[in-house]
């Protein structure tokens, strides 16, 4: 069952809200109406009652069945409004200008966010990643012991790999350019969190590099075996049920028979189920060539290490993309 059936089916049991701040998309008003029909969650969407009315019948939506909720003319507008400004006043934000900021669609639906009006939010297919990252980054923030939120893709496999993961997770392919040893352990302790919540097993990360266990010695291979040491050395100070390694080949990562061969003391034994990536290069390309060459569907890329969950849209986005998206979302909160 792809993995996408499998969190619908999850997120069905548990009974959350979400909001899809992008009401001026007809994609996001059929998407909405799908994740109602699913009994995914209890949704809101952002917008005028006439603009939505007259794009569901533009688009051939005969009932609306999920909430509208016009943000400009809301009680919460002020109020939402002022906490921004305090939370940005080591910035010397103006009332004037978060009142500004909070008629973006964006910024108050994770104002919802963060207030617990709503468990979570997807956007971007309107909105720009960077645009979303900044609102998710600063309203909703990171969580507890993580200061550098990131993204990662989960990559439901169309053949199982050589350990007989079907979900690999990569991390990160969409946020952070060059991260530093500490971003790294921020990452991987995220990516982590993110498996556990979306496909339930034993969490077994590798740091993905050029070398093997010492293999070559290179300057660019540093931040990477200094990662590894310091997420060992997290794991074991949280107590997290998490298997860690690195350096490694992608090949002595994810292959039981290479690994026996090239790192055959490794606590992975081939079978690492989240690849981190040393830089945003890396990673984005390897996720894009499992997708093209080896036909798997790449979900993301999903925000991780925030206090409550946010996820990012293509803007080439379709509504099954969003409904997918959706049911990722409510999984991270549980």
């Amino acid at each position: 069952m792809p993995i996408i059936e499998k969190l619908v089916e999850k997120a069905r049991k548990a009974g959350k809200k979400i909001v899809l701040p992008e009401g001026q998309d007809p994609r996001v008003i059929v998407a909405a109406n799908k994740i109602i029909d699913a009994k995914m969650a209890d949704v809101t969407v952002i917008g005028k009652e006439s603009e939505i009315a007259a794009l569901a019948k533009e688009n051939g939506v005969n009932e609306i069945k999920f909430k509208i909720f016009d943000h400009l003319s809301s009680e919460l507008f002020a109020p939402y409004a002022a906490e921004y400004c305090e939370l940005r006043k080591k910035k010397n934000m103006t009332l004037d200008q978060a009142v500004a900021i909070m008629k973006d669609r964006v910024f108050f639906g994770c104002m919802m966010v963060r207030k617990g009006y709503v468990d979570g939010m997807v956007a971007g297919s309107i909105a720009s990643s960077a645009d979303l990252e900044r609102a998710a980054f600063t309203v909703v923030g990171t969580a507890k012991g993580i200061r550098t939120a990131s993204s990662c893709f989960v990559m439901d496999l169309k053949t199982p790999a050589p350990a007989g993961d079907t979900t690999l997770i990569y991390a990160d392919c969409g946020a952070i350019p060059n991260p530093d040893a500490e971003q790294l352990v921020d990452i991987a302790i995220a990516t982590a969190t993110t498996y556990k919540s979306l496909v339930g097993t034993q969490p077994k990360i590798a740091f993905l590099a050029f070398s093997t266990c010492g293999s070559a010695e290179h300057e660019i291979l540093e931040k990477i075996i200094k990662a590894t040491a310091m997420t060992k050395e997290r794991v074991a100070q949280l107590g997290l049920d998490i298997i860690v390694d690195g350096e490694l080949q992608g090949d002595a990562a994810l292959v039981p028979s290479v690994a026996a061969k090239k790192c055959p003391s490794s606590p992975l034994k081939g079978a690492a189920n989240i690849l981190i990536f040393p830089d945003l290069n890396a990673g984005n390309i390897a996720y894009k060539l499992t997708e093209r060459l080896a036909g798997a569907s790449a979900y993301g890329p999903i925000l991780q290490g925030l206090s409550r969950p946010v996820n990012d849209l293509s803007r080439g986005c379709s509504a099954d993309d969003i409904y997918g998206v959706t049911a990722i979302t409510i999984c991270q909160g549980l």
